[in-house]
């Protein structure tokens, strides 16, 4: 079977052997050396199956007619054939959709030949060992199964006397597949209606007169796997006639669909869909900053085992008022996005947690939090559809019964961004704005790919629920600018063009399509605020980067949404004040950024805040507290609250503790006071916080969407491929016809092996062919100790070297003359 492949693809023109490169990209990695390698590379049981996860489940059920119609003989079929029986049941498809899939069966080689002698690999019959759900031929299972199967009027007999809970078993198998697990005991158990001298046992399966399963193997309706004598345990088969018998009414391949099944949810409103996904995606952006930031001020320990742990997930979670699922979907998005790292404490002690590294916010993350709101979903979302992480894994138990935290290596999964591809493909294929139900969703998937889908219900659930959480869907259906990232990102033809990635790099600093449509929805930032006279300040919108900073500085954050709220207090100002700002440059704040009349109580508040803010300075003692007025640091010294500091006078307007300088900076300001901190000189020393931020990372929006697919090669790189291919298939074919002598032996006359050249005879023969420019075949021993043989043109002859042209890739080679077994002239 291998030679008729091999055959039938060499005679094929470059283009169609570069179509089915193009079809099945697996072929070419790595490059086969010639085309019987090709051919068998095809047949292998892995590229076969990788071809079938790829057709829906109408060209399978024509693949599976193909494999029913083989002729016993040669094993071939035909396409009319082929069509006899997927047009033979109640519903018939159009004639014009099976031979489409006849044809695409061709193009993928898992069908070749002329349309009246078709067949299949057998490579298909290993991986689907049961065509169209039926099971082997009853001549393969049992004689006396056979024999009944030859009788078609004894057969509907015995199929009609079966009792229910009998018949019951055999639809279920005629639906496929046709093999089933034999409970314990139920072979031994008597046949329906007869007698049983033993207590009935519910382990033997049906009901308490006996075993359904029993009646059924008695009667040769199903046949029993045995193993040596024993058919005690194992399972039974239905053989392919009764199966065909009971599908009369629905067809030998079942009820055929030629397309996917309809979607009854009638479309939303677009607008409607958009305005709910914009909506989420500024919530997206709010809450993943809003974790970095707790991060960036108390990052997490990394376990030994890696990832966050569980408490500190709820810690989290519990901060930023998320649930725990969403608090791990928005930490590993932002970890696959750049946007989190894992810094090293040099000098820590390994303990519970590790203790060696910490996750906190990369630098990545301020150039992320100075772009756009559109900018900043689009990298969040990039980094979700082409992460290799399952976060529905996480809170659950491994194989070892161990907790699956967030970050960590168990929740790994290569298959995942391809599970994301296919739903969202299924929701992009419908008509905008359609919002199906889950069951509808999983319904088109088991149509569009059944061998992917099949047993993957739960995980195609968490892709809809994670896609509903991040905003690119809305309502239920895919909003419109998530289709436009999803066609950026699966659009990868256009890369192929451009290996390098010079076209990119142009076009980097300009915002996507999905971008852009997203930018249109969501509100434009906004720099400027309303204060309020109870001094809340409202947004009216997203602020812009400057003006975050601004507040995030002077207010606390009291609700956040489309337009957020905020309150200046005391310890804000106070804050604001520590971190470098005057009195001053606070009322020019809010008098440039307030389009209300800033309320007096502000700037009274400002004013009496400053006012006190450093009339208390702190310096090393451990720590001292000075002032200039002696009755402040006698009513310090009396606070009953600052008892716990051991404070001493050592002049009227100095006071120390034993304590280091933050921790008396806390507990004055705990007890109401506003000491600021000096340095040696008497000099204020600023209270902005040092920010730690981990290593920079690359974002995994830089390698493709789908890590186990093979890459897809444009039509120039392909021909090219083919263009080796089929110069290695040359090479192997002057290989066979070159001198035996050449080829390291071969029987000679009588059956001896022929005289092998010695060295100096090679040698001479090489010199003379420099001099005449003459084609020689040489035979040599490579690094691996294998022999070949070449057809070469002899350059030069020096230093212990041959320098050589080869005849088939006319390109220049370098042979030592030590490994050269042997030299013919060409004839």
């Amino acid at each position: 079977m291998t030679t008729s492949l091999a055959d039938h693809l060499r005679s094929l023109p470059d283009e169609s052997l570069a179509a089915l490169l193009q079809l099945r990209p697996d072929l070419v990695v790595p490059v086969p050396a010639d085309v019987s390698a090709l051919a068998i590379r095809a047949q292998s049981r892995v590229s076969v199956a990788r071809a079938l996860d790829g057709l829906d489940q109408f060209t399978l059920q024509i693949l599976d007619a193909a494999r029913l119609t083989r002729s016993p003989d040669d094993a071939t079929t035909a396409t009319d054939t082929v069509l006899a029986m997927a047009t033979s049941g109640p519903q018939p498809p159009a004639p014009t959709a099976v031979r489409a899939a006849v044809g695409r069966l061709r193009a993928l080689f898992l069908l070749y030949g002329p349309e009246h002698a078709l067949q299949v690999l057998p490579a298909v019959d290993e991986v689907s060992p049961y065509p169209a759900g039926l099971g082997r031929p009853a001549a393969e299972l049992d004689p006396r199964t056979a024999a009944l199967c030859a009788d078609p009027a004894k057969l509907r007999r015995t199929v009609l006397a079966a009792p229910p809970s009998a018949r019951a078993i055999l639809d279920r198998l005629a639906a496929g597949p046709p093999v089933g697990s034999v409970p314990p005991g139920a072979l031994q158990a008597p046949p329906l209606g007869a007698a049983d001298p033993v207590l009935s046992d519910p382990t033997n399966g049906g009901a308490p007169t006996g075993s359904p399963v029993r009646w059924l193997v008695d009667n040769r309706l199903l046949v029993p796997a045995t193993t040596g004598s024993s058919t005690a345990s194992g399972t039974v088969e239905l053989p392919r006639e009764v199966g065909l018998l009971l599908r009369r009414d629905s067809g030998p391949l079942g009820p055929l669909r030629t397309s996917p099944p309809p979607v009854a949810a009638a479309p939303r409103e677009p607008k409607a869909v958009d305005s709910a996904g914009a909506g989420q995606t500024m919530e997206v952006v709010r809450h993943t900053e809003g974790l970095l930031e707790q991060l960036g001020d108390e990052p997490a320990p990394v376990l030994r085992s890696g990832g966050i742990g569980v408490r500190d997930l709820r810690r989290l979670a519990r901060t930023a008022g998320l649930d725990e699922p969403i608090t791990a979907l928005l930490l590993e998005v932002a970890y696959a996005a750049g946007l989190l790292g894992e810094l090293e404490m040099p000098g820590a002690t390994t303990g519970r947690y590790g203790a060696d590294q910490q996750v906190l916010p990369t630098g990545g993350y301020e150039v992320w939090r100075a772009a756009s709101l559109a900018q900043r979903w689009e990298q969040l979302a990039r980094a979700w559809l082409t992460m290799t992480r399952q976060v529905g894994l996480v809170g659950r138990r491994d194989d070892r019964d161990r907790p699956i935290t967030a970050l960590s290596a168990e929740a790994e999964r290569a298959s995942v961004p391809a599970t994301r591809r296919a739903v969202l493909g299924v929701l992009a294929d419908l008509e905008p704005a359609t919002a199906p139900t889950p069951e509808e969703v999983q319904e088109l998937l088991d149509w569009r790919a059944p061998r992917r889908s099949r047993g993957r219900d739960a995980a195609h659930r968490e892709v809809l629920a994670e896609a509903a959480q991040l905003g690119v869907t809305g309502l239920g259906a895919l909003t419109s600018y998530g289709r436009l990232l999803l066609g950026d990102l699966t659009s990868t033809d256009g890369r192929g063009d451009d290996p390098l990635g010079v076209h990119a790099d142009v076009e980097s600093g300009d915002p996507s399509n999905a971008a852009r449509a997203l930018d249109a929805l969501l509100p434009a930032p906004v720099d400027h605020f309303l204060v309020q006279a109870d001094l809340t300040v409202v947004v009216p919108g997203p602020p812009e980067p400057a003006l975050a900073v601004e507040l995030e500085a002077m207010t606390e954050l009291e609700s956040a949404g489309g337009a957020s709220v905020h309150r200046v207090t005391t310890a804000s100002v106070r804050r604001a004040l520590d971190s470098g700002y005057t009195a001053d440059d606070l009322h020019d704040v809010f008098r440039r950024r307030s389009r209300t009349p800033v309320p007096q109580g502000l700037t009274y508040l400002i004013d009496d805040v400053a006012r006190k803010h450093g009339g208390l300075r702190v310096g090393l003692a451990g720590a001292y507290l000075r002032s200039d007025d002696e009755t402040l640091i006698s009513e310090v010294l009396a606070d009953r609250r600052l008892e716990s500091l051991a404070l001493r006078r050592l002049a009227p307007t100095v006071l120390c503790t034993q304590y280091q300088v933050g921790r008396l900076l806390g507990a004055l300001r705990d007890a109401g006071y506003a000491p600021v901190q000096e340095d040696g000189t008497g000099s204020t020393v600023l209270a902005r916080p040092r920010i730690r931020r981990a290593p920079p990372r690359v974002s995994v929006t830089t390698r493709t969407i789908d890590p186990l697919a093979a890459p897809k090669l444009p039509m120039p790189r392909l021909l090219g491929v083919v263009e080796h291919i089929r110069r290695g298939d040359a090479a192997a074919r002057a290989a066979r016809r070159a001198p035996a002598v050449v080829r390291g032996g071969a029987p000679g006359l009588g059956g001896g092996p022929v005289p092998a050249h010695t060295h100096s005879e090679a040698l001479a023969v090489l010199q003379q062919a420099v001099r005449d420019k003459a084609l020689v075949w040489v035979g040599y021993v490579d690094a691996h100790g294998a022999t070949a043989s070449r057809l070469l043109k002899p350059v030069s002859i020096g230093a212990g070297y041959l320098r050589a042209e080869d005849e088939r890739t006319e390109m220049l080679h370098t042979f030592a003359l030590h490994r050269i077994t042997a030299a013919v002239v060409a004839d």
